[in-house]
Order: structure tokens, then C-alpha cells, then sequence
């Protein structure tokens, strides 16, 4: 697989079994002439490379098969986990038909019989050598290439049992008895059994921790309908091309409707459970479903350009990401394979040394050698960041990184932009107020500033700029940034904007400006020759779920503050409404960041919420940048977390949803650590059976794999309305 975003390379890898096998990768990645970074991740089976030549690309993938492992096509990787999963379980039915006679034989004294130990190693020897092959083959290969992993300790666990039962049996025909003649082929085949049975788990629970994504990519339609009522194939839509969508069909890409009227369930995209109505003239997204109407949409983006593919790809990123807290893993995992080889050699000498008991310095140092397996340690991090990062896709809400899951952990302070985050983003004209003139004047005011306005591309302006139909030609137009605009109109410098755009402005008309802006409207001005003549009154609806979002921010302990390039009574009134008690008003553009800057020196650590190009520089200042994904792709671009929807009340949700999982990692990480670090030193003192320590390893990763599938059950803020 090669997905590219400037020098980075992405692959699929097969043949990763644990912590120790991803940071092999890494390591060799590193030393690479023109790599400036690498990662591996074991569960979700990828390599990401960062370079700066592009020939390096065949060496990267030369090294990594050299390695022992295998560079998979994108095509192909779903084939891969299903026949991997299929083979696991193919070897592991095979181990436990010979494990479990053998394990009778060997412990239930009333089954043994004369030559009994020959029918256990004959029933042994399969499982440990044709279902264990796996580990042994990789084993091999580490060893050829100095390392060691997972498989190595498994590997040598498993065959060190064989070879000592068997020289114990081999020895007795020739009268001698090694230790106390006691052999331990079941032990063998048991290790390989309970191993296979926890690998295959493993393998369910990492395919279940990626439905989330495969659900989104399958949300495709299979055959498109065109107006004219050819079927083609989805693949042959281009943009412009125009295309039925009957009641309960999938939208095929994004497009623009052009005739009908529906209700499309944008729930898979978006989060959001209530249809959203469309009608001409309305955008929809593909692979949302249209529920009753019959819609002709036209495409408008297609392939990689859509919607849903870039979610695709964001979530697929996101979940090939590393926490930094992962780091620490990674670094236990570089030594852990080899020290607890160190640490069994060290059992087995010094249980001789002590008591010359052969057998218990054996199956201690055996019991070491299996106990020390750092499956859950690997599995710890990834799996729930891809579980994670699944289910908020399936929400819409999509986190860009594992290291945005930690940069959640201290958010104190989280600031809203006013304009179409909180309030509908949608300016609506409601009329002009001036002091007494005729009305004809007013029309005529009215006029120019449309004129004027249909200049300019800000949301105010197009309000204002659709209040008139008849546009008067325009000379000169200039666009002053966070103040207003300009232009000659009947050879008349025309001004339409704030108070500061003006040379003169009467109390008349500021008394009217005050009035509108304590409201919660917008006061646009508007005069010529630098003297301000009227108001022009603008309204933006403030989104029905504003306050419900506040309210539930506030519940995760966070401080609230709004942050607008409007006037302060017109963002005081807004605020109020919605509940928020600090405000930040006429701010300039450009000065966004540098108020958040601001609010980071008095010591807070911000998350900012916006969806405007303009909001772009603070958005990338913020500790925590959070973007609507109504906005503009330069503020998308410059978040860390993506709201698809533009319901506020999803921010809660993706703090929630981060912290939740970044809490999750944690308490895997602390499990695995737990569990080795305890479970070593009673392996060691002989109080372990070695079963017993193949038994307790599966379980371990099979609690970190459960653990982090409980994300797939969160459901935030949203879904109690």
C-alpha cells in the first residue's frame, strides 16, 4: 500500500506479532540515509516513514522485507487479516486436538498406561512443531538477524520443553534418569495452544477495533443511475455528471441537488441522528442516504476529493498515529524480549547452583521465558487509539492524532468563535434604521451598501449585498479587515461598516447602532463622504444546542470564553444567551492568535473552536485546535480534532470521547506493566507453572483487547437529546 502526503510513505505490513517486531522496524527505518522519521504500529499492521527523496522508497520497502516482513497492497490488506485469522484458528484447532489428550495422559494418572510418555511425546511434537510453526519460523528469522520478539520467547519456551522431554525419554532407554525423569511435552504443547488461542483473539478484537472505518468505507453505492437512466458503475461519475437518488439509496458522491425534495440521514458522516432536509440548491454528501423524496443531484467531487474518502483517510492516519505515551513502551519493548531471555538463563543457573533440582530450575526458567511475552504491552496504545479514533468517525468527530488524545488532558480553557460556530453562521438582513429622512433615501442608502457589499465575500457583506436586487456600479472597492469596506458610488466614497470606518457619527445614529447591537443583532454602517447616515441591522441566530454545548463543557470542568470581531454589546448579548460569561469582542482577524497566546501566558492551556479561514492562525496557536467542519478546509487543515457536523454540543463530545480513550491507554499501559512486572519475579521463584503462565499471558492481551473495545460503546452529549 503507498498513500502519500508530501515525503511520507505508508505501508501495510504482515508478519508484526508484537511490541518488540514494530520497534525492530523502526530502529532499521531509522538508520536509513534520508529518513527523518518512522513508526511502526503493531496493531494496526502499518509503517509510516517521513523522507526526503523519494528513491528511498524501494530501499524502505527492501528493508523491511529483508526484515522478515511482508509489504502488502492496499487491495489486499482485508484478505490479509481474514487469512490470517483463518489460520490461527486452523492451527489452533489442530494444537488442541493433540494438546488436550495429551494434557489427560500426562495428569490423570488412572488414563497412563505402559508407554504412555511415547503416545504424549507423538501427540506433543504436532502441536508444538506444525501448529507453533508460525513462532518458530519468525524466531528463526530474528535470530539470523540478531534480534529477538514475542515469538522468539514462545519459540524457545515451547521447543526447550520438547528437547529436555525428549532426551528425558530418549535417556531412560538407555537406564539413565535426567533430573527426576519427569517430561514436559504437554507444557510444550499447551504454551503453543494458549498462545494460538490468545494471537487468534487478538486478531478478532484488532478487526473488530477497525470496523468502525471499514463501515465508512463501505458506505459507497454499488450502481449509479444518471438522469438520463443509464446505470454506471460508481468509479465512472465526473464531476458535473447528474444522477438519481430514489427514496432509501445512498448518495454516490458529494453533490449539489438540483431538482426534488428530501430528508438525507447524514448519521454515518456525521453523528448527528435527525435527517437533515434538502432541497435545489442544497449540497449533500456521499454515502449518506436519502429517506423519502426522489433527489437529481449533481456530482461536484468525486474519488479521493469527496467528503467521506478524506473522513477515510483522516480516521486511517489517525489511526496509524503514536501517543507520546506509547513512548515509553516502545522503549520497554527494545529490551524486554532480551532481558527476559537474561532472567531465564539467570533461573535456570541459579535454581542448579541453589538446589540442583533440574526439573524446577526447567520449568522456571521456562515459566520466565513465557511469562515475559510483552503482547499486551504492545497491544496497549494502538488498539485503543484505533477503536478510539473508529468510533468518533462514526460520530463525526475526527481526532487527528494520538497526540491529541494527551493534548485533551489539560484543557482548561476552551474558546468558541462567535460566527457559525455558535451561532448559525447564516446573516440574514432585517432592515435599516436612520434618523428622520425620507424613504426614499433609505432604499437608496440601502442600495449603495449592497452595491458596495457585493464586492466583498464576508457572510455580513453577503447579507447586506442580497438586501438589494439593483446593484449601482462600483469603483474603487477596497476591503479594509475587521473594519468594512469602501467604494465610489455616483462619484461618492461610500463606507459600509463600523463606527471606525467613519470620520463622523452622530448620537442619532449611534443611539440607533447601540440599540440593535443590545439585541444580540449586528450594526453594519452606512454613509458617504466619512459621515456614517443609517444602520443597517443584521441578525445571525444563535444554534439551539449553543447552550446545551456550554453546559456540558462546563461539566468536564472547562472555563468558557467567546472570541469575535464583533462589537462588545452585540457578543455580550450572544454570550448571555448561550451562558458564557467571559468575552473577547472586536477582534481583528489577524489578532485572534495572538489572544490566545494571550489566555497560554496567564497560564491556561486552550482549546479553540472555529471554522473560518480567519480562525485558521489561532486555531494552529491553540493547544487543543477543534474545527466545524462546516468551515472552510483551511481551518479543517489547521485543527487537531474535526466536528463534521456543526452542532456545538460535538465539542464536548470529542473532548469526552478523547479523554475517555487517552484514560483507556492508560489503564492498559498500567495492566501490562502490572502484570510483568509482577508476574517475572513469581515465574522466577518457581511459583509459576509454566501453563499457568501461557493461560495468564493470553489473558492479558485479551484484557487489553476487551478494554479498549469498551470505547465502541460511548455516545457523548448528542445522543441524550
Amino acid at each position: 500500500m503507498t498513500v502519500r502526503s508530501d515525503n511520507r510513505l505508508d505501508l501495510v505490513v504482515d508478519g508484526m506479532s508484537c511490541a518488540a517486531c514494530s520497534s525492530r522496524i523502526q530502529r532499521k527505518l531509522a538508520k536509513l540515509d534520508g529518513v527523518s522519521d518512522s513508526h511502526a504500529n503493531f496493531a494496526t499492521g502499518r509503517v509510516s516513514v517521513l523522507h526526503s527523496d523519494d528513491a528511498i522508497e524501494d530501499e524502505v520497502r527492501a528493508t523491511i522485507t529483508g526484515l522478515g516482513y511482508v509489504v502488502v497492497d492496499s487491495a489486499d490488506q482485508d484478505s490479509v487479516h481474514v487469512r490470517r485469522e483463518t489460520e490461527l484458528k486452523q492451527r489452533l484447532i489442530v494444537a488442541a486436538l493433540f494438546t488436550v489428550p495429551a494434557m489427560v495422559l500426562s495428569m490423570v494418572e488412572a488414563t497412563q498406561f505402559a508407554g504412555w510418555r511415547w503416545v504424549v511425546a507423538a501427540l506433543a511434537t504436532p502441536a508444538i512443531f506444525w501448529s507453533g510453526w508460525p513462532f518458530h519460523r519468525a524466531a528463526s528469522m530474528n535470530i539470523r538477524h540478531g534480534s529477538t520478539t514475542m515469538d522468539t520467547l514462545v519459540s524457545l519456551g515451547s521447543v526447550a520443553s520438547w528437547s529436555w522431554s525428549t532426551t528425558v525419554l530418549v535417556g531412560s532407554i538407555f537406564g539413565l534418569t535426567l533430573g527426576k525423569g519427569e517430561i514436559y511435552f504437554e507444557t510444550g504443547a499447551v504454551i503453543v495452544t494458549l498462545i494460538l488461542a490468545g494471537k487468534w483473539l487478538e486478531a478478532k478484537a484488532k478487526k473488530r477495533s477497525g470496523d468502525a472505518i471499514r463501515a465508512l468505507a463501505d458506505l459507497g453505492t454499488q450502481v449509479v443511475r444518471l438522469e438520463d437512466g443509464t446505470d454506471i458503475d460508481p468509479s465512472a461519475i465526473l464531476p458535473g455528471m447528474r444522477f438519481v437518488v430514489r427514496p432509501g439509496e445512498k448518495v454516490a458522491t458529494d453533490g449539489t441537488v438540483r431538482d426534488g425534495h428530501s430528508a438525507v440521514d447524514m448519521s454515518m458522516v456525521t453523528g448527528e441522528p435527525v435527517p437533515v432536509d434538502v432541497s435545489t440548491g442544497d449540497n449533500v454528501v456521499g454515502g449518506t442516504t436519502n429517506t423519502n423524496g426522489s433527489l437529481v443531484v449533481e456530482a461536484t467531487k468525486v474519488g479521493a476529493d469527496t467528503v467521506l474518502a478524506q473522513i477515510t483517510d483522516l480516521v486511517d492516519k489517525a489511526q496509524g498515529s503514536k501517543a507520546q505515551v506509547q513512548r515509553l513502551a516502545d522503549q520497554v519493548s527494545a529490551f524486554f524480549v532480551p532481558t527476559a531471555i537474561v532472567v531465564a538463563v539467570a533461573t535456570l543457573v541459579g535454581w542448579i547452583m541453589v538446589s540442583g533440582d533440574l526439573d524446577r530450575a526447567f520449568t522456571s526458567a521456562v515459566a520466565v521465558l513465557i511469562i515475559a511475552c510483552p503482547c499486551a504491552l504492545g497491544l496497549a496504545t494502538p488498539l485503543a487509539i484505533m477503536v478510539g479514533t473508529g468510533r468518533g468517525a462514526q460520530q463525526g468527530l475526527l481526532i487527528k492524532g494520538g497526540e491529541v488524545l494527551e493534548d485533551t488532558r489539560a484543557v482548561n480553557v476552551v474558546v468558541f468563535d462567535k460566527t457559525g460556530t455558535i451561532t448559525e453562521g447564516k446573516m440574514k438582513f432585517e432592515g435599516v434604521e436612520l434618523p428622520d429622512v425620507p424613504p426614499t433615501d433609505a432604499n437608496y442608502l440601502v442600495q449603495i451598501a449592497a452595491s458596495v457589499e457585493s464586492r466583498s465575500e464576508h457572510p455580513i457583506g453577503e447579507a447586506i449585498a442580497a438586501a438589494h436586487r439593483e446593484k449601482l456600479n462600483v469603483e474603487d472597492f477596497k476591503n479594509h479587515p475587521g473594519i468594512g469596506v469602501t467604494g465610489l458610488v455616483d462619484n461618492k466614497l461610500v463606507g459600509v461598516g463600523r463606527r471606525s470606518l467613519f470620520d463622523e457619527v452622530s448620537p442619532e445614529v449611534d443611539k440607533l447602532a447601540t440599540t440593535a447591537e443590545g439585541t444580540g443583532s449586528t450594526a453594519v454602517l452606512v454613509g458617504r463622504e466619512g459621515k456614517a447616515e443609517a444602520v443597517l441591522v443584521v441578525t445571525d441566530q444563535i444554534k439551539p444546542a449553543s447552550r446545551d454545548a456550554v453546559l456540558a463543557l462546563r461539566e468536564q470542568g472547562m472555563s468558557i470564553a467567546l472570541v469575535t470581531g464583533d462589537n462588545q454589546r452585540t457578543a455580550d448579548a450572544v454570550a448571555a444567551k448561550v451562558g458564557i460569561d467571559r468575552v473577547i469582542a472586536q477582534v481583528l482577524p489577524g489578532e485572534k492568535a495572538a489572544e490566545i497566546s494571550r489566555l497560554q501566558t496567564q497560564g491556561a492551556r486552550v482549546a479553540m473552536v472555529g471554522d473560518g479561514i480567519n480562525d485558521a492562525p489561532a486555531l494552529a496557536q491553540a493547544d487543543l485546535g477543534i474545527a466545524i467542519g462546516t468551515g472552510t478546509d483551511v481551518a479543517i487543515e489547521a485543527s487537531d480534532l474535526t466536528i463534521v457536523s456543526g452542532d456545538p454540543r460535538a465539542v464536548a463530545d470529542a473532548i469526552a470521547l478523547a479523554r475517555r480513550t487517552l484514560s483507556t491507554i492508560k489503564g492498559n499501559l498500567f495492566w501490562a506493566f502490572a502484570y510483568n512486572t509482577a508476574a517475572i519475579p513469581l515465574a522466577a521463584l518457581g511459583l509459576l507453572n509454566p501453563m499457568i503462565a501461557a493461560g495468564a499471558m493470553g489473558l492479558s492481551s485479551l484484557f487489553v483487547a476487551s478494554n479498549s473495545l469498551r470505547l465502541r460503546s460511548f455516545e457523548g452529549y448528542r445522543s441524550t437529546s
